[in-house]
């Protein structure tokens, strides 16, 4: 996720530069048609033109507002997954207790292991890509992706999987399609047998299950976020409508500075381009920051960032394991 201070120009013109584009060709060829061919009827009046305007402004408003806020309840919903992922360790360290330390530290490791590997299945399945997203369908958005990693893109599940599940389990949930779904699953599976065999109180088990229940329900509303787009009525009127006024707009500025050609000269025409690229790459901009913001799992530099914490995880886990290698290199050379 960008977490600069704002976007420089020098990303943002290039990320929006086919729109500046094509204000351009939409305004050099009516002016053109006018100014050399004497084509009069492109000229059009502004009130039509600031008519649509507004109610493109509206529309544009709406759709950011909307997918802004689909991008915020999954940060609420994500951080809700980090709290809850922090109290179900500290509840797991401190209810399952055996008559053994070394056992207790051996439980604790393999149930918040699973933990892990619940928390990297699910981000490895909120980045799959879905027919409406526009992360790898728009040259822009694949052009950006030059400036940062989608680490989801760039490794697979088993790999990212296999420091955390044993070889059995690992296998059987690379077996099935919700695999976030059965880790959870397992753990409950795992905890009812501590309880069983009493190394988990009835009170403490109950509460580790609610736990679970809990991040069952934040997973849930991640899938509902993924699986479910912006409406695509509401998208598709949005792009309708700022794509129309965009056409019109370069005639309604032929129209307005036509008038002040008896004072200023035929010249003063030219001016359509420049004001009309000016406006239109606003409108245009708008909607293209609305699209990039519909889908906050889906890969972009502003969405929700899944894989922070456990990537430092795992790179303190690389870190203690050539500690522990050299040691032991030391230890035989001595």
């Amino acid at each position: 996720m960008n977490i600069s201070s704002h976007y420089k120009l020098t990303h943002f013109i290039p990320w929006t530069r086919v729109k500046i584009y094509r204000m351009l060709l939409l305004s050099i060829v009516p002016t053109v048609l006018f100014y050399f061919f004497g084509l009069n009827w492109v000229a059009i009046p502004w009130v039509p033109v600031a008519l649509l305007g507004t109610a493109t402004a509206f529309i544009s408003g709406f759709k950011n507002t909307q997918t802004y806020n689909r991008m915020w309840e999954a940060r609420q919903i994500y951080g809700a997954i980090i709290n809850s992922s922090r109290a179900f360790g500290i509840m797991v360290k401190d209810f399952v207790r055996t008559a053994s330390t070394e056992e207790d530290k051996a439980l604790h490791k393999e149930i918040i292991y699973r933990h892990f590997a619940w928390l990297t299945a699910l981000r490895f399945q909120l980045r799959e890509t879905k027919s409406w997203e526009n992360i790898k369908t728009k040259s822009y958005n694949k052009e950006y992706l030059k400036y940062y990693k989608v680490p989801e893109w760039e490794s697979n599940l088993e790999d990212e999987l296999k420091p955390f599940l044993k070889e059995n389990e690992l296998q059987y949930i690379l077996s099935t399609k919700n695999r976030a779904t059965q880790i959870i699953s397992d753990q409950s599976s795992v905890l009812r047998n501590l309880n069983e065999s009493g190394k988990i109180s009835d009170f403490y088990y109950a509460n580790l299950v609610i736990q679970l229940k809990d991040l069952y329900d934040q997973q849930g509303k991640c899938e509902r976020i993924k699986n479910f787009p912006y409406p695509r009525q509401f998208s598709s009127i949005n792009i309708y409508f700022t794509n129309l006024f965009c056409i019109l707009l370069p005639l309604g500025f032929i129209g307005e500075f036509s008038k002040l050609i008896e004072k200023f000269g035929e010249n003063i025409v030219w001016l359509t381009i420049p004001f009309s690229i000016i406006l239109g790459w606003v409108f245009l901009v708008l909607e293209q920051i609305g699209e990039s913001t519909e889908n906050p799992f889906e890969g972009n530099a502003n969405d929700i960032p899944t894989n922070t914490n456990l990537q430092k995880h795992r790179n303190r886990l690389k870190r203690n394991a050539w500690r522990k290698r050299f040691t032991i290199r030391n230890s035989a050379s001595k």
